[in-house]
């Protein structure tokens, strides 16, 4: 097992989902609900099936794309996402 994958994975995808919409979500449902423990399995379900969809295409996009250009693009993709939102909150 590549355990540095493994940890690397782990605590991009744990400090990316720390308080998120997602996760606001989920603890107004928890707060919310009379089982906590359904509120666990379902979001625990939910982000392990859009983790899956994202591994999936992750692999059929890297059979037609050099993983290079896939972290290139997705570095650029997060400097716009990161600018756009600057510049949005600088004109609120």
């Amino acid at each position: 097992m590549d355990w540095k994958l493994f940890g690397t994975t782990f605590l991009a995808v744990f400090i990316a989902e720390m308080g998120d919409k997602t996760q606001l979500a989920t603890l107004s449902f928890a707060s919310s609900g009379s089982s906590r423990w359904i509120v666990f399995a379902a979001s625990a379900l939910a982000l392990v099936s859009t983790s899956a969809i994202a591994v999936i295409a992750g692999e059929a996009v890297a059979r037609a794309v050099p993983p290079v250009w896939i972290k290139r693009g997705a570095g650029a993709l997060f400097l716009v996402i990161g600018a756009w939102t600057l510049l949005r909150a600088k004109a609120s």
